[in-house]
C-alpha cells in the first residue's frame, strides 16, 4: 500500500493504470509511443476533438477516418472546397462546427504557416477554438498543463469529491479540482486517462467502482452516492417546431436542392427548399413551393430532436419538367447527388419519400 496521501498519489496511480488500459483511437498516441518519443499530430488533436464535441467516439471514428483519408493534413483541408467538406460532415450535427473548421484551417495556415501553434493562447484566437478545445490540443498534442474538463471528467470529480451541486452551477468547483489534480508530468497522458476512466469505469450508469484505480479515495463510493452523481439541473421541455420542404425531381432525375444560409442551423449544408421553422398551435406554416408543379404530400412526417426543439416536418413531393426554372435552389444531377451529403434531418425527408 502506498503511504503518501492518496488524493496526492491519485495522477501517478491513474497514469500508471493508462499505460496499460488506454483504449485505442485512430487520432491518439499509445503511451508506450509517447513515451519512445511520438509525438501526436495537432492536426489530427483538434479534428477529433471538434468531432467529438456532442458525439460519441463511436460515431466519430468512421468520420476521422474518411476526412483523414481525404485530407491527411492541416494544408489539406484548408484548400478544399466548402461543399466537399460539409457533404463529408452530414451527419455529424452541429454544422457551425464543420464552417468553423474551414475557417480554422485556413487561419492556421495563412497566419501560422500550416502549424498549430503550441501556444494555449495563440490557439484560443484561432476561429472556432473555445477554452475546451485549446485546452485539449495543449495538453494532448503539446504535452502543456492545461485541464480539459469535458463530460467524463465532470463525472468522475463529482464523484471523486462527492460533490452535489447540479451542473451547470458546478462546473467552476469541477474545473478547479481537476485543475488541482493535473500533473506537470505527462499532462497530455494524463487528461486522456481521465476521460477513458469516465468512458470506460467511472460510467453515468452503473460505473464498475471495484476495479476502478481511484476506488480507494473516492468519497462518492465510500458514501454510497456514485450512481446519483453528477446531478443536474433539470432541463426545460424542448418546444415543437413545425415546417415544410419540397422534394422536387426533374424528369431527368436532377433533384432541387439548395445551400442553406452560412448562418443559422443547418448554416452551409445542401438541403431541401423550404418554409421556416416555427411554433405553431394551429395550421402547419404553409410556404410557397419552390417551383411551379403538382406538389403532394406525402404520408407520415419527418421527426427530428435538435438540440433546444423537436422539429415535425410535413413533406411535399412533385415531378418538374425538364424547363423548370426554379424560384429559389438549384438543379444537381442525378449521378451527382449523394443522399449522404444531406444532414440527418433532410436524409430523413428523402428516405420518406424512397
Amino acid at each position: 500500500m502506498r503511504d503518501t496521501d492518496p488524493f496526492g498519489d491519485l495522477p501517478l496511480i491513474l497514469l500508471e493504470w493508462y499505460d496499460v488500459h488506454a483504449r485505442a483511437m485512430p487520432w491518439r498516441v499509445p503511451p508506450a509511443a509517447r513515451a519512445a518519443g511520438v509525438r501526436p499530430d495537432p492536426y489530427r488533436i483538434w479534428l477529433s476533438e471538434v468531432m467529438l464535441q456532442q458525439t460519441t467516439v463511436a460515431t466519430v471514428r468512421d468520420y476521422f477516418q474518411r476526412f483523414t483519408a481525404r485530407w491527411p493534413t492541416v494544408a489539406d483541408l484548408a484548400a478544399a472546397a466548402d461543399a466537399d467538406v460539409m457533404g463529408e460532415w452530414a451527419g455529424l450535427g452541429y454544422y457551425a462546427r464543420a464552417r468553423n473548421l474551414l475557417k480554422c484551417a485556413r487561419a492556421v495556415v495563412a497566419d501560422h504557416d500550416g502549424h498549430f501553434p503550441a501556444d494555449h493562447a495563440a490557439l484560443l484566437k484561432l476561429p472556432g477554438i473555445g477554452p475546451y478545445t485549446a485546452a485539449a490540443v495543449s495538453s494532448i498534442a503539446f504535452d502543456l498543463p492545461f485541464t480539459v474538463l469535458d463530460g467524463n471528467v465532470e463525472r468522475v470529480m463529482a464523484r471523486l469529491y462527492d460533490i452535489h451541486t447540479p451542473l451547470p452551477a458546478a462546473k467552476p468547483d469541477l474545473m478547479a479540482r481537476a485543475e488541482a489534480l493535473t500533473p506537470t508530468t505527462r499532462p497530455g497522458d494524463y487528461a486522456q486517462a481521465v476521460m477513458d476512466l469516465g468512458a470506460t469505469i467511472c460510467t453515468p450508469k452503473s460505473p464498475a467502482c471495484g476495479i476502478c484505480p481511484w476506488r480507494d479515495p473516492c468519497l462518492a463510493r465510500r458514501n454510497g452516492t456514485a450512481a446519483e452523481l453528477p446531478k443536474k439541473t433539470p432541463k426545460k421541455p424542448k418546444p415543437i417546431r413545425h415546417g415544410t420542404v419540397y422534394l422536387g425531381q426533374r424528369a431527368d432525375g436532377a433533384w432541387l436542392l439548395e445551400t442553406r444560409p452560412d448562418k443559422g442551423l443547418l448554416g452551409g449544408m445542401l438541403g431541401w427548399p423550404g418554409t421556416d421553422w416555427i411554433e405553431a398551435d394551429g395550421p402547419r406554416p404553409a410556404g410557397t413551393p419552390p417551383a411551379p408543379a403538382d406538389w403532394q404530400p406525402l404520408a407520415g412526417e419527418v421527426r427530428h430532436t435538435f438540440t433546444h426543439f423537436h422539429l415535425m416536418l410535413t413533406v411535399m413531393h412533385a415531378p418538374l419538367p425538364e424547363d423548370t426554372a426554379p424560384a429559389r435552389g438549384h438543379f444537381v444531377a442525378r449521378d451527382d447527388f449523394r443522399p449522404s451529403d444531406l444532414p440527418t434531418v433532410m436524409r430523413k425527408a428523402y428516405d420518406l419519400l424512397r
